[in-house]
């Protein structure tokens, strides 16, 4: 996955770039960490493009990692996820606070993986090689090989159960697990009734209880 951040362009109205004293760099930086992702966004589209770069940091691995584990391909993921953060830049001009951000984001995610699989068909899910870069996410510490084997395995097991899942059952199960969602939001960004959102959670975990349960 590219550092998207730093080939985006600066918006337009962006301020003129200007040294600033220690002290005036740091208040910035801390007001960007304790800002929230609608701040940042509209920060953004105001000029300010190191409230670009926090929000993009704050979500581009689970982000990357919702669109991966959706396509199961990461020629695939890379190009939706670039293409994603573009239309967030390409947006920095008329957004409007209606949601929150995450829900905003994730529903420009949801389209696009809607317009791949109109063109593509359904994903064949994750290649072993690509399972590694997934194991990779996870913090590895000062794990002993024979435990990191297990939590290879693990993975291995639980992405296989992923991709036996439905579409939107995976999706929202995802949404809520990758993105941290809630029910409202994960129908918010998916376009369905809250009720059918649980449901689909609902069923998706029921499913990989049961599937990871035949396979222990």
């Amino acid at each position: 996955m590219s550092d998207l951040a730093s080939v985006l362009p600066v918006p337009p109205r962006a301020l003129p770039v200007r040294h600033r004293r220690p002290a005036e760099a740091l208040h910035l930086r801390r007001m960007r960490r304790e800002a929230s992702d609608e701040e940042l966004m509209l920060r953004y589209g105001k000029g300010d493009a190191g409230a670009f770069e926090a929000l993009y940091r704050r979500h581009r691995l689970p982000l990357y990692r919702f669109l991966l584990r959706q396509v199961g391909s990461a020629e695939s993921a890379e190009e939706l996820f670039q293409d994603l953060w573009m239309r967030v830049v390409n947006s920095r001009g008329r957004y409007e606070v209606r949601a929150k951000f995450t829900s905003w984001v994730y529903a420009i995610a949801h389209n696009r993986l809607m317009d791949f699989y109109r063109a593509n068909g359904r994903a064949s899910f994750l290649s072993h090689e690509e399972s590694e870069s997934v194991l990779e996410d996870l913090p590895a510490g000062e794990i002993a090989a024979d435990l990191r084997l297990d939590r290879k395995r693990a993975v291995e097991r639980l992405l296989a159960a992923l991709g036996e899942l439905p579409d939107a059952q995976r999706e929202a199960f995802l949404l809520q697990h990758e993105g941290e969602m809630s029910i409202e939001e994960i129908a918010a960004a998916t376009g369905v009734s809250p009720e059918t959102a649980k449901s689909r959670l609902r069923y998706a975990v029921a499913k990989l209880r049961a599937s990871l349960g035949k396979k222990s």
